[in-house]
């Protein structure tokens, strides 16, 4: 079965976008890589290779809540004005080290694939891919 395309990563932390990328890249879900550090760089980073749908397009972003900059719900709101098209093609899940009833119901009401807490392990990849990319999860 074939692995993704492109996965992005955003999280302020680079210490946890490094642990991340092993994670992935040990799991070998995707060809390609990206990370950004807050929100506007996540945008910046999709605009840039989101013009057409095409393979280097990111098809999972594993997107933090709390972020200087941007954080998650100031992202979610930008891309809500990308194209159809583009939005469609992308699953995205939220990674949280809050529990706190308010945030929880906030990422709720979301339209987003889900959220997790973190931190990001083999069995919270594996039953993202299983539930979105049930293709990808039998290589991974």
């Amino acid at each position: 079965m074939q692995k993704l395309s492109c996965a992005l990563l955003v999280d302020d932390d680079q210490t946890t976008n490094y642990l991340n990328q092993l994670l992935l890249q040990r799991l070998d879900v995707a060809r390609k890589l990206l990370v950004a550090l807050n929100g506007q760089e996540a945008l910046t980073l999709l605009q840039s290779q989101c013009q057409e749908a095409s393979a280097e397009s990111p098809v999972l972003v594993l997107l933090d809540v709390k972020m200087p900059v941007m954080d998650g719900f100031g992202f979610l709101e930008a891309y809500s004005q990308f194209p159809l098209a583009q939005k469609n093609a992308v699953i995205i899940v939220m990674l949280t080290t809050s529990l706190h009833p308010h945030d929880v119901e906030r990422i709720q009401r979301l339209n987003i694939a889900g959220f997790l807490n973190k931190p990001l392990t083999e069995d919270k990849v594996r039953s993202i891919l299983q539930r979105y990319y049930s293709s990808a999860a039998d290589n991974a």
